[in-house]
């Protein structure tokens, strides 16, 4: 057996399908029962049938559509939007606590689980989701941009352009240069090839790979004051080397902005920053931070900034990572599983 949390899912549905003789729709309610926290499992069985199942909080994006002749589950709606090309499709967030079944092209919709709260993950309004898609009928474009817009109202600064950090940055850059009225200029360049790092496995791993992912605009940075716009702080490396890398490309200034307040506790809900003690924001003061990424100024958007760019209230999302407030029905010595995840 693996460290897998799928496979523990996979196992535990397994056990209730096949040595308590339940059949899937029994199985899935009775494994719902027996989980607390984020979980999206969709599978297909012997015959032919796809289950497709959100816990009743909401944490993650699923949705089902039709494309064509096809039914389709996904994660993200821009899936869907890809797969149906010019034809279109109709797709609709499964509810939290809802299981879909899919039977020989015909849908059926089952709630086997409920929640009096919502608690939809803000790092995928932040982050993790494709800028092109929709989470629960709020467009993750617009939302990053408006989180932009709020963080130049609450963090606004003297610069002479706004530099996004691509490719997760751009959107709230883009809102911020709107709202502070400096021009909108990519300074960094990608390397398509190099995908994200703060999910690396190891530190000399993500920095190589930040190395790797971008490179300067020198004619456009040099003797400018630059204010730098990303999406967020996990661990400081990354940030660290793209102020350098500034830096050595002629910036007179470098002034950091980050639409996502400073995340100071562990996710336990399926992002990869397990213990408080690789979470810079956590173990320094903003003062020694800025100091660390060798920045001019830096400043974190706020928590009403970030609810008022998404457009929900605190009832509504999971802040748990900035808050250290977890909405888990049970209580748990988070620290011990902490503890074990640090050893790992």
């Amino acid at each position: 057996m693996t460290k897998t949390d799928t496979e523990v899912l996979a196992k535990l549905l397994a056990k209730n399908l096949m040595e308590c003789g339940l059949d899937y729709v029994e199985a899935f309610k009775v494994t719902a029962s027996e989980i607390d926290g984020s979980c999206s499992m969709v599978l297909v069985n012997d015959k032919g049938e796809l289950y497709a199942y959100r816990d009743p909080m909401g944490f993650k994006p699923l949705c089902v559509g039709r494309v064509n002749d096809l039914v389709v589950v996904a994660s993200e709606t821009c899936a869907l939007d890809v797969l149906a090309g010019f034809n279109g499709c109709e797709y609709e967030p499964v509810k939290p606590g809802e299981l879909v079944r899919v039977s020989e092209g015909s849908i059926e919709k089952i709630q086997i689980a409920s929640s009096k709260r919502r608690a939809r993950c803000m790092f995928e309004y932040v982050y993790f989701s494709r800028p092109d898609s929709v989470f629960d009928g709020i467009s993750i474009y617009k939302a990053r941009e408006n989180i932009g817009r709020e963080l130049a109202k609450r963090c606004p600064a003297e610069g002479d352009m706004v530099v996004p950090v691509p490719d997760s940055g751009r959107t709230a850059a883009l809102g911020y240069s709107m709202q502070i009225g400096l021009p909108f200029v990519e300074g960094l360049m990608k390397n398509r090839y190099v995908g994200r790092t703060f999910i690396m496995p190891g530190q000399d791993l993500r920095d190589e790979m930040v190395s790797l992912k971008l490179n300067v605009v020198r004619d456009i940075v040099q003797g400018r004051r630059i204010v730098l716009v990303d999406d967020s702080i996990v661990r400081g490396t990354t940030m660290k080397r793209i102020v350098r890398l500034l830096r050595r490309g002629g910036a007179k200034e470098v002034h950091v902005r980050i639409s996502c307040p400073p995340i100071i506790s562990a996710c336990y809900m399926g992002i990869d920053f397990p213990t408080r003690r690789e979470l810079i924001a956590k173990i320094m003061s903003l003062e020694e931070l800025t100091r660390y990424v060798e920045a001019d100024t830096l400043e974190y958007n706020t928590i009403d900034g970030l609810l008022a760019g998404i457009g929900l209230p605190r009832s509504e999302l999971c802040l748990a990572c900035l808050t250290g407030e977890y909405p888990l029905t049970k209580s748990y010595k988070l620290e011990l599983l902490e503890e074990l995840l640090g050893r790992g």
